[in-house]
């Protein structure tokens, strides 16, 4: 992977480039100092001599060798480079793959690529629609990760809520859990890990019974905010699993925007996911 030094790193040494910038974990540290695996404009440096902007970082990794069968489909690429790209997931489709699928986002990614192995930063339920960030290598994955752990990288959601929502802003923190009683669903519990969602309420509708809300999170729980937003009385419209009215053939969830700092590039991403539904479930209340 080769990475340009950008100018704020000038006078950096790699050294704190990799633990302080990018917060490497201290194994992948270890590793690539055993395996004198960076050059500096092709050549093998001291991990304490300064860079320079503009200087060539060329990180050798060694891939572990994992294999996903292509899928032909015509992806939404809504913004791709050397290190990542984000992908408008259409419903119906899952994330990756379980067992013998061949037919899910990562699978049509891998297709995209020619080959080579994609790796989710986070995951939309199999019939919430909208944008997915993938990492394009093992390097790429783990500073993505690490900044979905620490906030830094925002996720913003569209729902349709049944009933009329009161508070027109809120934060529900709630830990949820596994239901024992039912194979795929999640619970608040006590036991549960900790998750926070906030949302905000753009408009109700009263004809219909609806309030069209947008959702961020802190963390990242499966189904978090569809057990959330049942949790308050409010479920998500067309989500049968958690209570929702029939009004629509899927839950009424669409991740809208992505938004973070390129972390090799620093430059600032967002995106916007259009509505891939024919008809779209949101276009009549935007």
């Amino acid at each position: 992977m080769r990475v340009f030094i950008q100018e704020q790193w000038n006078g950096m040494t790699i050294e704190h480039l990799l633990r302080t910038e990018w917060k490497v974990p201290k194994k992948l540290i270890h590793h690539l100092r055993m395996d004198k695996a960076i050059t500096v404009n092709r050549d093998f440096v001291n991990w304490s001599t300064p860079l320079h902007h503009g200087d060539e970082l060329f990180i050798s990794l060694c891939e572990e060798d994992n294999m996903l069968a292509p899928f032909a489909y015509p992806l939404e690429i809504l913004y791709e480079d050397d290190y990542l790209l984000v992908v408008n997931k259409p419903t119906d489709m899952a994330t990756h793959p379980n067992e013998r699928e061949t037919n899910t986002l990562a699978n049509a990614v891998s297709y995209h690529l020619q080959g080579e192995y994609p790796r989710h930063i986070h995951r939309l339920d199999k019939n919430t629609t909208g944008a997915v960030l993938f990492a394009k290598n093992i390097f790429s994955q783990v500073i993505l990760d690490r900044m979905l752990t620490d906030r830094e990288i925002k996720r913003t959601y569209l729902a349709l809520a049944d009933g009329m929502i009161r508070n027109k802003n809120g934060k529900i923190s709630e830990p949820i859990g596994r239901d024992r009683h039912h194979p795929t669903r999640r619970r608040v519990s006590k036991t549960g890990q900790q998750a926070i969602t906030h949302y905000k309420v753009i408009n109700t509708f009263k004809k219909e019974n609806l309030s069209l809300i947008e959702c961020s999170l802190d963390t990242g729980r499966t189904h978090q905010i569809r057990v959330h937003l049942s949790f308050i009385g409010h479920p998500l419209a067309g989500d049968k699993l958690y209570g929702g009215s029939p009004k629509f053939p899927r839950q009424a969830l669409h991740a809208r925007k992505l938004e973070f700092t390129h972390p090799f590039l620093l430059k600032k991403i967002q995106v916007t996911a259009s509505f891939l539904d024919s008809p779209s479930i949101f276009d009549k209340f935007l």
